[in-house]
Formats: structure tokens, sequence, C-alpha cells
């Protein structure tokens, strides 16, 4: 029989996800899993747990809960036989957005179980992770506006978990107005480029900004490179300019974005860079060194994932 742990924490998240994850965990048994029921209370302890399941050699580590969860099972699985199945008990869910799992809401609160049954006997992919300063991140390493927002927006209650998007938005433009650019020097493999940009954004995937935007459409999870985003810009106009363009696809076609694909990349400013990885903040230098370390995570995907995330089919 297989083997898995199934973690969550009952105070993150919009909903208390104990009976929700219980009945997820029933749904993984009636497959054939084994499933440890552990309950967190998230940070580190998520990554302990990852690292003790990959020495009790679990076939897989499931995490109810959302993209900060993601990120830290990830730092505990890297290298490993034991692969990350995501239950979207989060507040955007983005990576589950990416692999087409259903969001827990009000009007699905079946999400869990839903997502549990597409998991159960899915095929095993391996994906590349990103390094900024030895921290893993799976999805996205800001630096700039979307880091600043996210140093001061998070961390959030769960009354304003609730109202997710709204929130985030009302209190981004908010934000706004206190950013006036940034003097980024980017090295991306032997390309070196700079100037003054509203953000930087790496990304490994299709999705962004809660996925509401498809940043880069030709995103694959296993090619050994990511997206480097460059946004130029400082005011307030550009700031608005960006964000359209961004949300409406337009930004492919914009001189004032540039994207780089890398393998190794060096961000220098000439002040401390606000970042944020996977959605999360992290403690930021005047120099930033991401480097992609190719198909080092191995993940759950379902059968019906809505778009290409692979270049090669395991």
């Amino acid at each position: 029989m297989r083997t898995a742990y199934l973690v969550f924490n009952p105070h993150a998240g919009r909903f208390p996800s104990r009976i929700l994850t219980e009945r997820a965990a029933a749904v993984l048994s009636q497959h054939g899993w084994q499933i440890r029921l552990e309950q967190t209370t998230g940070g580190l302890e998520i990554t302990r747990l990852a690292r003790q399941a990959v020495t009790e050699q679990a076939a897989a580590f499931f995490v109810a809960g959302g993209d900060g969860s993601v990120n830290l099972a990830v730092a505990g699985l890297l290298g490993s036989n034991t692969a990350l199945g995501v239950l979207p008990a989060g507040t955007s869910n983005v990576w589950a957005q990416e692999l087409g799992l259903p969001g827990l809401s009000y009007t699905r609160l079946m999400a869990l179980e839903e997502s549990a049954a597409q998991l159960a006997n899915a095929p095993i992919q391996q994906v590349d992770v990103g390094f900024c300063d030895e921290r893993p991140f799976l999805m996205w390493a800001g630096v700039g506006l979307d880091g600043f927002i996210v140093h001061r927006l998070e961390p959030r209650s769960r009354w304003e978990k609730h109202f997710a998007v709204v929130s985030y938005a009302a209190r981004a433009v908010r934000q706004v107005g206190f950013w006036s650019g940034m003097d980024l020097q980017a090295i991306a493999d032997q390309q070196q480029v700079s100037g003054r940009y509203l953000m930087a954004v790496v990304s490994n995937i299709h999705l962004y900004a809660g996925g509401m935007a498809e940043i880069s459409p030709q995103a694959c999870l296993d090619d050994g490179v990511m997206d480097l985003w460059l946004f130029a810009g400082e005011t307030v106009l550009e700031t608005v300019q960006q964000a359209w363009d961004l949300f409406s696809g337009q930004h492919l076609q914009s001189d004032r974005a540039r994207c780089i694909p890398f393998k190794n990349l060096q961000l220098i400013s000439d002040q401390p860079m606000y970042i944020q990885l996977d959605g999360e903040p992290a403690q930021g230098t005047t120099q930033v060194n991401i480097e992609v370390h190719p198909k080092v995570l191995k993940i759950l995907v379902p059968e019906n994932a809505p778009r290409v995330l692979f270049a090669e089919e395991n």
C-alpha cells in the first residue's frame, strides 16, 4: 500500500480546514493510500514534516494549504522520491490553478475531495525549482513593486482572506503611490541589461498575480530555464499602464516589458531590494543570485491539466 503524509494548518486560509482535510484523506484512503494526517502550525514545521516523510520513504506528501505552504513543503522534498501533492485550501492557490485543481470556496466546499480524487492515481512529473540566494521557490521570485506590496500586506487576517482578490487589490493600489521604481542591473547568463524598473519577476509558471494574469504563456516546468520579466517605469501612470498590459496580456507585445529566459541570474541594485518568493516576503539585499535547478522535485499532476506544462513527458 502506498503511504503518504497529509498536512494541514487549521488556522490558515479562508476556511477552517480540519473536517475538509479529513474528508480528503478518506478519499485518498479509498484509492489505496495509507494516510498519516498531521496538523501543523505552519511555517518551518511543514518543511520538517516533509523531510520526515522523505526519511520514511513516503510515496507522497500532500499539503492542504495555499502557495506559502507549498513553498515550505518544496524545501523539504527537494531531490527525493517523495512526490508533492497539493489540496488547495489557501487564499489564492495559484499553483493549484496552474495544475487545474479546483479551489476551495463557499460554492465548492468539496474542492479538497475533488482534488484528492484527481491526484490519487495521478502521474508523477519532475519539475524545475529556482533558488534565490539558496532559498527555493517553485513559482516566482519578484523584486521591486510586487515584493514591496507583499512586504506591506502580509500577513493578512482570515477575515481579509475571505475577500482575497478585492482586499489585496485595494491595499495594493494604496501602496503604488509609495513606490517610484528602482535602478537595477540584471545579468542573465551572458546577457546584461540595466535601467529603471518598476519590478522584476522571475516566473517558472504561466500564471501570476493571484492567477488573474498569464505572465509567461510558453512556460514549461521542466525545461531547465525560467523567465525574467523586467517592467520599466517609475511613475504611478506607468504602473497603471504596466498593470493594464499585464492583466490584458498586452505585455507580450509591449516595448516597456522585456522577457529574458535564463539559467543563472544576478540582480544588482544600489539599495536593498524587496523580495517575494512564491508570494511570501523574503529578506533582501543589494544583490540577489538566482539559479534554476532542473528536475529536482517530483509532483503529482492531474491528467486533465488545462494547459501545456511540460516540455517532456516522463
